[in-house]
Formats: structure tokens, C-alpha cells, sequence
């Protein structure tokens, strides 16, 4: 087995990273960033975010575990005072592969150039201090004219962070869908949207045509590209998904509940 540990760069989760590295190499496991069959971040959820976009391109047979050293996430389960327990199921393979929907997110630029991107968490477009005003479709049909100051999509696991933020509903990630969120939207006697989350199944496609401004921001989960001219972006569940090694279940509405409600 070949791992990979990647670390945010505080001292406490560089430490951990060092403890975590010694452990595995006495069980005789290879620590390789050239195609890891396994990912182990040491942070906290913008950690693994990042460790996710760094490889994207190998989700297909790649594995993530993430260990927290501040606030409880999401995608980071671990303690850093059970990397012995770890380390050891690990090693005794005892593992359940659950999957998370993705969202697979296209952009192309009025200069004929075009970006793709896949999303664990949401994906935002706004523009840099004025109003947005863009044409929704929905499987290439006109849905609705949207003005305000952006629109957010999300997948199911990003239903708890940015999307919740603005009024979104908690998706439970069993779901293949992709959830619609206007941000502060304009509603008065002259312009009107839906002015509601919208959950899109597995198939739909949501286009944004946005007005041509050369101010955009477009941002995929911590990634954010600014002062872009755009034509469109095309929304849909994507075919890959991130695969993430549970050594021990716990249930998507219990995480819900330990982030969000005292207990």
C-alpha cells in the first residue's frame, strides 16, 4: 500500500504529520505523493479540499481518511490522539468505501476557452462589487432571469457548509442531486426569481448565462478565479465520485447533529 499524509502548516498538524509517518513506515507501508492508494490529511475540512483538488484526476482508485486538529469537520474523523488505532486498521484493512456525489462544473470564457472543474463542497459565481444578472436553464430550457449578488451550487456534503449559510436545506449524501441557492436575490414589483433552493437530480444540467462583465468570480470549494469573462457554466452531477475509507461508521445525521445542535 502506498500513502500519502498531507498536512495544513501549523505546528500541531506538522507534528502529527511526523508521528503519523513514523507509525506506518514501522508497519512497512510505503509513503509515495506518486499515485497514493490512500490520501491521510491532518487538519481540518479546508485541509482536505485541498488534498481532493490535488487528486482529483485519481479518484478512481484513490481512498481519503482526514484527522482533525481543531473544530470537527465533515470529511475529518479522526483524532490525533487515535493514530495508533488508525494506523492499525489500517494495516488490518478493516475498512467500509463509502462514496460522495460530486459536481462536475464547466466553464467556458467568451474567448473561446473553456475550464473543467469537479467540486466536493459548492461552487459560486458572483461578480466582484455590482449586481449579477444572469439567464438559469434547466436542461436547456429558460427557468428564470436572476439578479442579485450570485449564485451558489452544491452537492449534498456541501449542503452543510457555504449553501446552509444562505438558506439552503441539509442533503442527505445518499442522494445523487445537486442543490440551487440564490444569493440575496432581487425581488420587488420589477424583477422576480424563485427566491427558493432547488434540488436537480442526477441527470439535469442547470446553465448559468451570465451578462458580459469582465468581473466574475467563479469559485470551486477554496479554489476562487477572479475577473473572469464569462459566457457560461454548466452545472451536473458528476460520473466520479470521492471514495472515503471509514473505519468506523457513523451516520451522516449524527454528524449533522454534533456540528450544528447542542447536545
Amino acid at each position: 500500500m502506498r500513502v500519502w499524509i498531507q498536512s495544513n502548516s501549523k505546528s500541531t498538524s506538522l507534528a502529527i504529520q511526523r508521528q503519523l509517518r513514523f507509525k506506518l513506515l514501522q508497519q512497512h507501508i510505503k509513503i509515495s505523493e506518486e499515485y497514493p492508494d490512500l490520501v491521510i490529511t491532518v487538519g481540518g475540512d479546508g485541509t482536505f479540499l485541498s488534498a481532493f483538488h490535488r487528486f482529483s484526476n485519481q479518484l478512481d482508485h484513490l481512498l481519503f481518511i482526514g484527522i482533525h486538529t481543531g473544530h470537527l469537520g465533515f470529511y475529518t474523523d479522526w483524532q490525533d490522539n487515535e493514530l495508533d488505532d488508525l494506523v492499525r486498521l489500517i494495516v488490518q484493512n478493516q475498512k467500509k468505501i463509502i462514496r460522495f456525489p460530486l459536481l462536475d462544473v464547466k466553464v467556458s470564457y467568451t474567448n473561446g476557452h473553456q475550464s473543467h472543474f469537479l467540486s466536493l463542497n459548492e461552487s459560486i459565481i458572483k461578480r466582484v462589487s455590482q449586481t449579477m444578472r444572469a439567464d438559469v436553464l434547466i436542461d436547456g430550457h429558460k427557468f428564470e432571469r436572476f439578479r442579485g449578488d450570485g449564485i451558489s451550487m452544491s452537492t449534498p456534503t456541501g449542503s452543510t457548509a457555504y449553501s446552509k449559510s444562505i438558506g439552503g436545506a441539509i442533503v442527505d449524501p445518499s442522494l445523487e442531486v445537486m442543490q440551487f441557492n440564490e444569493v440575496a436575490p432581487i425581488n420587488n414589483r420589477v424583477y422576480r426569481t424563485v427566491n427558493s433552493s432547488l434540488i436537480l437530480p442526477q441527470k439535469q444540467i442547470l446553465t448559468i448565462l451570465p451578462d458580459r462583465q469582465t468581473d466574475y468570480i467563479v469559485t470551486v470549494d477554496n479554489l476562487s478565479y477572479d475577473h473572469c469573462s464569462i459566457q457560461k457554466i454548466e452545472y451536473q452531477i458528476a460520473r466520479e465520485k470521492i471514495q472515503i475509507a471509514e473505519y468506523r461508521p457513523k451516520q451522516f445525521w449524527l454528524r449533522v447533529k454534533n456540528a450544528f445542535l447542542v447536545n
